[in-house]
């Protein structure tokens, strides 16, 4: 009896960065044709990786410290114990290499000293994500590796109530890294001239993002809040529906996209956008400090750019 192959995936985190894996675990599942197929992730990615078409299993990492004992003893069991025939490893970060000497050397695409199938690029910290992961594949044997399809989401996203036509808009991001955001009097500008088009202004962002969120809405009446309401699925779905979005370099902004948003993408010098932009049909404006870029420059790309306001589905 032939025993069926299993793989492993790693991606911990962080959203933007989950979101471009999933054209390299599509290529992963392609390749491994019958395969027993596990991903290793962090909670806020899991249910979403399980209504995927990717995987048989998805485990939780809580990402114990080196003093947690019993924890750590755990995981190691686990992960010994899926007998995994290769892993292939997407975070490629000091965690996920320390993984690879706890699960005992197994066969291993990635950069962890001594692995099977190193990432073997010394420039591969210059390469976009996209690329980096493909390369890594393909020196690992997995050839073809597509681009991000979201098609398979389903949320139900009508309790929302939205009028049509919308526009997304992503005024928060990170609270740690305040340089990444635009001035939140630009989104009020903008939330404005979206109303003047005939276009209704749909809010987004996690309770971190309460405050520019709350100054939107309350200086647009028109414009509708969904803070704290959406989860991974329903950003794809919304995504779907939307004439168009305009964000801050953020997670939620690489999700819209991917779902085939036309999407206008904010990047200050806190990001390189050579090194991560979202892709799709995507405009990438970028300036030292988003303070200075003005909002008729974002008006313009949403009028006639590349990410211009598609016509309402």
């Amino acid at each position: 009896m032939t025993t069926q192959e299993r793989i492993l995936a790693i991606k911990l985190s962080a959203l933007g960065d989950f979101v471009q894996a999933t054209g390299p675990f599509a290529a992963i599942r392609a390749h491994h044709k019958g395969a027993r197929i596990a991903l290793l992730t962090t909670a806020p990615y899991a249910d979403f990786a399980r209504a995927s078409p990717w995987f048989d299993e998805v485990w939780v990492d809580r990402r114990p410290g080196p003093w947690q004992l019993g924890p750590l003893l755990a995981l190691r069991r686990r992960l010994r114990g899926g007998r995994f025939d290769m892993v292939y490893d997407l975070q490629t970060s000091d965690r996920s290499g320390w993984y690879f000497r706890l699960m005992g050397r197994p066969r291993w695409s990635g950069i962890a000293p001594g692995c099977s199938h190193p990432h073997a690029n010394p420039r591969r910290d210059f390469m976009h994500t996209v690329e980096r992961q493909a390369e890594q594949l393909a020196m690992a044997g997995v050839a073809e590796t597509p681009a991000p399809d979201l098609s398979w989401v389903r949320a139900e996203v009508e309790r929302f109530a939205l009028p049509s036509p919308y526009a997304l808009l992503v005024p928060g991001g990170a609270v740690h890294r305040p340089a990444k955001r635009w001035p939140v009097e630009h989104y009020i500008g903008l939330a404005r001239a979206l109303v003047a088009r005939g276009v209704t202004p749909v809010l987004l962002g996690t309770m971190e993002d309460a405050g520019p969120i709350a100054a939107i809405d309350g200086a647009c009446r028109e414009a509708r809040s969904l803070l704290g309401r959406t989860g991974l699925a329903d950003l794809a779905v919304l995504a779907r529906g939307a004439v168009g979005a305009v964000g801050n370099d953020s997670g939620p902004m690489h999700l819209i996209a991917a779902a085939g948003c036309p999407s206008v993408v904010l990047f200050s010098a806190e990001s390189d956008p050579a090194l991560c932009a979202p892709r799709g049909r995507v405009a990438v404006i970028r300036r030292d400090d988003l303070a200075e870029l003005p909002l008729a420059q974002v008006l313009a790309e949403l009028d006639t750019g590349p990410a211009a306001l598609r016509h309402p589905p």
